[in-house]
């Protein structure tokens, strides 16, 4: 099963690598990690997507939790939440295929970014299937080089109330 973890780290030099390392001493394939700072500045906000039953994943949980720099783990896995991937997609792309090219960037509701003789390249945001879809439907055009941004995700849950001193 996949599970995706949201991590709250202090932001300081080598907290990835340690968090990515312990995942991957504990015999884990990370599939997916991004990481970004918060609306905290101190703070950034690892977001990984690992691969195991849910024993595994709770114990690497609990060995995450007591590295110093890691404030806060959440398994988003079972709870209500909002995921986006960000892909770039450079598609082959003559003269007489840039009008199919846009109707399928369209219909998919994603973006032209850059255009040259030879090549579009296409920004498409969502979740994980409508990127491998709109992959699927420019295989035949000829994808020419591709890079995806790794899942991001946010609880749905109401916030909890901060401290106000």
């Amino acid at each position: 099963m996949r599970h995706t973890l949201a991590v709250m780290v202090e932001n300081r030099p080598g907290v990835l690598a340690r968090v990515a390392g312990l995942i991957a001493r504990r015999a884990f394939n990370i599939e997916s990690i991004s990481a970004s700072h918060t609306e905290e500045p101190d703070m950034t906000r690892i977001t990984i997507v690992v691969e195991g039953n849910n024993r595994n994943v709770e114990q690497v949980v609990n060995q995450l939790s007591k590295l110093v720099d890691v404030v806060k783990i959440i398994d988003l896995t079972m709870e209500p939440s909002i995921e986006r991937d960000m892909a770039l997609i450079k598609v082959k792309a003559s003269p007489e295929t840039r009008s199919d090219i846009m109707d399928i960037v369209e219909v998919f509701r994603a973006k032209i970014v850059d255009v040259n003789r030879q090549t579009m390249v296409i920004e498409l945001t969502g979740e994980e299937s409508k990127i491998e879809a709109l992959c699927e439907v420019l295989q035949d055009h000829g994808i020419v080089e591709m890079v995806r941004t790794g899942k991001i995700a946010l609880s749905r849950r109401p916030a909890a109330a901060k401290d106000t001193d």
